[in-house]
């Protein structure tokens, strides 16, 4: 059962770095714009999560909407959590490429670490110590390509990178509460169709992609695998194997994204970025192995 958990988030991971190439794809030919697709994937994966949450549990997709406190926070989730983070990596995407917008959504878990130290006065272990260090040191050698002077990444790429991070940060403390109490299912999915909402004046207002095989490929891989099969793979693991286990799995993200990108769309990473970004990786790593010994 355990090779069956690993393989659930490794073929997740890999769903979740393919659709990053993809986009890239979408957006270096001008099929699409990042806010078009972000607010597409957003409702019609909304819609598919909520209607997988009513069949599998047999509830009401609306009981979520009778307690005023989880309203509340269900509304900051879409709007503070579910929609910057889709949007800040899509952008950063955009502006620089899926490998590097992908490593650097990896330093969510940094500025999660500095939220609980500020806010819950808890001075950071040794293990969160390194990876602060190693998270500084590998963004400096991706952005630089180790060349204190000059910057290998657009100062966009690099913004809208970082903010996926903060971003990635507000998606995973936010909801805390509600997934302990509601299926995660319905929560996401109407993060996601909450999100959406502030992108629809813009969706409907756009030209819609010209229509050609591969751009409906594309768009249909990164709703359904990208997102709908992505997460379910991911969720499903976690019967399996330990949260700790997924999350340093959770590196075949990266490392999907740079091996399509540098073979089908020749994205350049130069070795020093590459090592960079292992560094940052790596942050898992040493979240995974201390939390094992403790």
């Amino acid at each position: 059962m355990r090779i069956k958990g690993i393989i659930l988030a490794i073929i997740g991971s890999i769903f979740w770095g393919m659709s990053g190439t993809v986009a890239e794809y979408l957006f270096e030919n001008h099929l699409v714009t990042p806010i078009w697709l972000v607010g597409t994937r957003l409702f019609v994966a909304g819609l598919l999560l909520l209607c997988w949450s009513r069949i599998t549990t047999g509830e009401s997709i609306f009981k979520i909407w009778h307690n005023k406190r989880e309203i509340l926070t269900l509304i900051a989730f879409a709007l503070l959590g579910m929609l910057p983070s889709q949007l800040t990596y899509f952008m950063a995407i955009r502006y620089g490429n899926a490998p590097t917008a992908t490593v650097l959504q990896f330093l969510g878990p940094i500025f999660i670490m500095g939220y609980v130290t500020v806010f819950n006065h808890k001075l950071p272990n040794l293990a969160e110590i390194v990876s602060v260090i190693l998270a500084l040191a590998g963004t400096f050698l991706l952005v630089t390509n180790g060349h204190i002077d000059s910057l290998a990444l657009s100062i966009a790429a690099i913004a809208w990178g970082i903010g996926a991070g903060v971003s990635q940060a507000s998606y995973t403390l936010i909801p805390a509460k509600l997934l302990s109490i509601f299926d995660d299912k319905l929560i996401v999915g109407w993060g996601m169709l909450l999100g959406s909402l502030p992108l629809s004046g813009f969706v409907l207002s756009t030209s819609a992609p010209k229509v050609s095989m591969i751009t409906i490929i594309s768009i249909v891989f990164i709703i359904v695998f990208g997102t709908m099969l992505a997460y379910l793979l991911y969720l499903m693991s976690t019967k399996y194997i330990s949260p700790s286990v997924t999350g340093m799995l959770s590196a075949f993200e990266p490392l999907t994204a740079t091996v399509l990108s540098v073979a089908f769309l020749g994205t350049h990473l130069a070795p020093v970025q590459l090592l960079g970004g292992l560094f940052i990786v790596a942050t898992v790593f040493v979240q995974t192995i201390f939390n094992r010994k403790n």
